[in-house]
């Protein structure tokens, strides 16, 4: 007997290539309709097919398979012909009385004639068929002919074998009846149905197996109503000649005498509630959920079937969200699957969940329940639908690879209509079926009313099924009105067809919590260069490579930023992949242990082994912030990043990534439909409470402080600096970063200290001066966008110096000259160049799509104007005096923190602390003015104490 657990008719249907020719009085037409249609047929394989007069249906197939021949007689009768009170069973029961042989060929004789053939006899019966299937070789297709046909006109057996049979009956079903599976399935039908005969199962009712070695008169009688030919297909497939194998089939059964019976089937009543019941088994580990809903007709030229099919992969195949979420993820349940069988009248779609713990049973009856309610109220992804389509068709066409596979096939179908272009039929409808199809199928088949759930455990009753689920309440609640989504947008569309999506979340390193340095940076990681749920980092790689597209991160204290940029024909691809990352996101455990081994890679040999200057600027702004949330590297610190768990990211994830964290930029030609599916993502999202970060005011800095960190290097870095008041959204903000970019404008020769250290006197690379956070400024010359904070320093940054006398000297020099700005100011010739410069450089910090939508951004989070007006609009009202006094307002040297990065750590400290003379020596000539400043320059008073002065290994640094 046959049982599939995993049954969908819409994969089985969807088949075979090539022509078809049927033999009628319209052959020649029907072939030309067929060639024209052939492209849009699914089965197409050429067949010969005639109705005898008697009411037989044949069917040939020829297959290029050599030797074999698969010969299949489904007759249309199955449990659902069983509609006599109290004889339930037969039709099961004569799947093995057909094998008893008849008067000419009795059992031992034939079964004899078919072992020595190698004939492979077998038989399985349904709900509406019964199919008996042999094959064999090719030579022995007559021969087999006869003995079936001659069995089927003839069946005989003695009293004695049709009483021996009734307890073989019995035995199989005390066998079956050990699987939970068909006690559900058993329990189930007969709650859902009262009067179809799809209440009791193929197997029967037990009392009437029991009561059938008594039956042989009733037996004859269902016999002789049912096994005749009008109610039989023959479908023969193989190495065949087809008009000489009609000719066998003829000779063999065109004498069989044709019946008269229909059987009165009863129409099932419709279900006026939900119904419930609990199956005790005492022995049963585990716990068992069955939630079943009755279904369609067969009728293959409408949608309903179909579409069911679709809904239970869509929600329920292990590809599935909820499969993901009760298996994968919670691992709540330990199996879950579906069977669907496809039956003649509304039958029953059923949903099996096993569990292990018995209070899951009620949690996964309301994922099942919410996963039946998103089917009735969201329209599926018309490119999902397209894919599930395809994928059903060719996995089952791969499966096809044998003449008993194309067999087998047909029969499955020539039961219902006894005609095989009902596969052409059920895949037309597939075909078209649409989102919007399915979505209606779902209302119109999964109503409560339609539902019987049955669950099976140990237990007396099942704990949380004391009232039944109510999908109408979950449909009414998806239904309602979606409430407002909290996060923000900044829509800048426009025509470009390049599109830049921002997705900006007002969080970073400053809310890592403590213990767990670096938990922000790792979360951004997994999120940008981890796989999702569905799909592998390296698949998701894989599939963006041909769109050219881009998905990464950038992390600060304050702004967690995944920015991505893509033309727009491919815009709806890359956003199912990237959404699926950032909403979905796998949490995957190699993703994890690869992205934290990179992460602690990058801060041992990417900064603390090889980039002596951002390290100097990092341990800068660390030592500053000491014991304030700005305290850690964005990155984290090394112990920290070893100790955290997938939890903590989990954590961090739920609680940090929230839509009042968030601000969606977009730029570029985005499409109408893909922006309303982006809002609607993200409002999924957990809302949250607080809309940024609380930042509390930088430690208080008092005296002179240096720090040197001694590693092995040839040159030493210097950055020193302090904590002001002023940022972006401040009014004096303007005047300090005009003033900022005279004296040490990044990586420009234009500048007051680059001119005066490296242009004058040949010391370093360059020297700058920064009012922001300015990451990564050996690489670029403009700063990045979404690095705002609530707090800022001062800070200069003198690039590596030959020695640490030279480093000494150097940074004499900058606070020789910031002392002077202090006590001078700017002149009226320095304040116009700064200002004109800045006013034409402006526009250049946004000159890209991408860096338009940043500074944007980053105008929300200061809630100021665009950058570029902000900043021109001020720039133009400045004054003189305006500037000086922000200078004296702002800039001071009385409290300022030194760190050095050197290769000798306590030559630096003595010359520190000693106020050591630093003389600086060229190898040429110099002006007397330059010679005699240098000399005040050599012994320029740092000021540092000795006990003010700490030197530390660069182990220790972010360890």
């Amino acid at each position: 007997m046959k049982f599939k657990l995993l049954a969908t008719s819409l994969a089985v249907s969807l088949a075979l290539t090539g022509c078809v020719t049927q033999q009628s009085e319209n052959t020649q037409t029907a072939q030309q309709q067929q060639t024209t249609k052939a492209d849009e047929r699914v089965f197409s394989q050429e067949y010969l097919i005639e109705e005898l007069d008697n009411g037989l249906r044949v069917m040939v197939v020829k297959t290029d398979y050599p030797d074999v021949v698969s010969l299949q007689i489904p007759v249309s009768v199955g449990s659902r012909n069983e509609v006599k009170e109290g004889k339930t069973g037969f039709a099961h029961f004569f799947e093995h009385m057909m094998f008893k042989g008849s008067k000419k060929f009795p059992q031992d004789e034939y079964t004899a004639v078919f072992k020595n053939a190698g004939v492979d006899n077998r038989a399985y019966t349904t709900n509406d068929y019964t199919n008996y299937h042999l094959n064999f070789s090719k030579q022995h297709l007559d021969k087999v002919l006869e003995i079936e046909a001659d069995i089927f006109q003839n069946l005989t057996y003695t009293e004695e074998q049709f009483r021996t049979e009734a307890l073989t009956v019995k035995g199989e079903y005390l066998k079956n009846n050990a699987s939970p599976i068909r006690k559900l399935l058993s329990a189930v039908r007969e709650e859902a149905f009262d009067k179809h005969t799809y209440k009791h199962t193929t197997m029967g009712f037990f009392e009437d197996i029991e009561a059938m070695p008594d039956q042989m008169a009733y037996g004859k009688e269902f016999f002789d109503k049912f096994y005749k030919p009008e109610y039989v297909s023959l479908v023969i497939v193989g190495d065949v000649d087809p008009k000489a194998t009609m000719a066998m089939v003829k000779k063999h059964w065109g004498g069989w005498k044709k019946g008269d019976y229909v059987a009165d089937i009863k129409a099932e009543p419709k279900q006026q509630a939900p119904k419930y019941i609990h199956e005790q088994d005492e022995a049963l580990p585990g716990h068992w959920l069955l939630v079943s809903y009755k279904g369609a007709p067969w009728e293959p030229a409408k949608k309903d079937r179909a579409a069911l099919d679709l809904i239970s992969q869509l929600y329920f195949s292990n590809n599935s969200d909820l499969y993901q979420e009760l298996v994968v993820d919670k691992q709540i349940a330990s199996q879950m699957f579906t069977y669907n069988p496809e039956t003649k009248d509304p039958g029953l779609l059923h949903v099996f969940v096993k569990v292990e713990n018995e209070e899951d049973l009620a949690k996964a009856r309301d994922a099942i329940n919410r996963t039946y309610a998103k089917a009735r109220t969201e329209l599926v992804d018309e490119q999902k639908l397209s894919d599930l389509k395809s994928n059903l068709k060719y996995s089952f066409i791969n499966g096809l690879d044998s003449s008993q596979a194309i067999a087998s096939t047909l029969a499955r179908y020539m039961h219902f209509e006894r005609d095989p272009e009902v596969i052409n039929q059920l895949y037309k409808s597939a075909d078209n079926i649409t989102a919007q199809d399915i979505k209606a199928v779902a209302n119109k088949y999964f109503v409560d009313d339609s539902r019987t759930t049955v669950t099976m455990s140990a237990l007396d009753k099942a704990p949380g099924f004391e009232q039944e689920a109510n999908l109408s309440a979950a449909v009414a609640k998806l239904e309602q009105a979606p409430e407002a989504p909290v996060f923000k947008v900044l829509d800048k569309t426009n025509s470009s067809p390049l599109i830049d999506v921002n997705f900006l979340f007002n969080t970073g390193a400053a809310a890592d919590p403590q213990g767990k340095k670096g938990v922000a940076a790792l979360t951004a990681a997994m999120l940008a260069q981890g796989g999702s749920q569905s799909t592998s980092y390296k698949e998701i790689q894989k599939a963006l490579y041909p769109l050219a597209g881009s998905f990464g991160y950038q992390i600060d204290k304050e702004m967690l930023s995944f920015q991505g940029r893509i033309h727009k024909d491919n815009a709806e691809t890359w956003y199912a992949l990237v959404s699926d990352q950032l909403l979905n996101p796998g949490f995957r455990d190699d993703d994890f242990k690869r992205l934290k081994k990179e992460m602690i890679d990058g801060i041992k040999s990417g900064l603390k082994a090889s980039n002596d200057e951002e390290l100097g600027k990092e341990v800068l702004y660390s030592t500053l912030y000491k014991g304030h949330p700005y305290e850690s590297y964005n990155y984290g610190d090394i112990s920290d990043l070893e100790a955290l768990t997938l939890d903590d990211i989990k954590a961090f994830y739920k609680n940090e990534l929230t839509q009042s964290k968030l601000t969606l930029g977009l730029i570029g030609a985005v499409p109408n439909a893909l922006k309303a599916n982006i809002m609607s993502d993200l409002a999924t999202l957990p809302k949250g409470e607080q809309s940024r970060l609380s930042i509390p005011d930088a430690p208080v800095l008092k005296g002179h402080h240096a720090k040197i960190v001694e590693k092995s290097a040839q040159s030493t870095a210097v950055s020193f600096g302090f904590p002001i008041d002023t940022i972006r959204s401040s009014e004096d903000w303007t005047a300090l970063w005009l003033v900022r970019s005279y004296f040490g404008e990044h990586r420009s020769s234009n500048s007051y200290l680059y001119e005066r250290i490296r242009q004058t006197r040949g010391m370093n690379y360059g020297d700058y001066s920064y009012i922001e956070y300015f990451p990564r400024g050996m690489f670029q010359t403009k700063p990045d966008a979404n690095l705002g904070r609530s707090e800022q320093i001062f800070q200069i940054w003198l690039r590596p110096l030959r020695s640490n006398n030279d480093a000494h000297f150097a940074t004499r020099t900058a606070l020789f000259e910031l002392d002077n700005l202090i006590k001078n100011g700017l002149t009226e010739k320095d304040f116009e160049a700064s200002r004109n410069f800045l006013i034409n450089y402006v526009p250049q910090l946004v000159a890209s799509q991408n860096r338009q939508l940043g500074y944007a951004l980053d105008s929300e989070f200061y809630n100021t104007e665009s950058f570029v007006k902000y900043v021109t609009s001020k720039l133009e009202k400045l004054t003189l005096a305006d500037v000086n006094r922000v200078i004296k307002d702002n800039l001071q040297t009385e409290n300022v923190q030194y760190v050095f990065i050197t290769g000798d750590g306590e030559d630096m400290k003595k010359r520190l602390a000693s106020e050591q003379t630093s003389p600086m020596v060229y190898n040429t000539e110099k002006p007397a003015e330059l010679v005699a400043e240098d000399k005040v320059i050599a012994d320029y008073k740092l000021a540092i104490p000795a006990n003010n002065i700490e030197v530390m290994a660069v182990d220790k640094v972010f360890q």
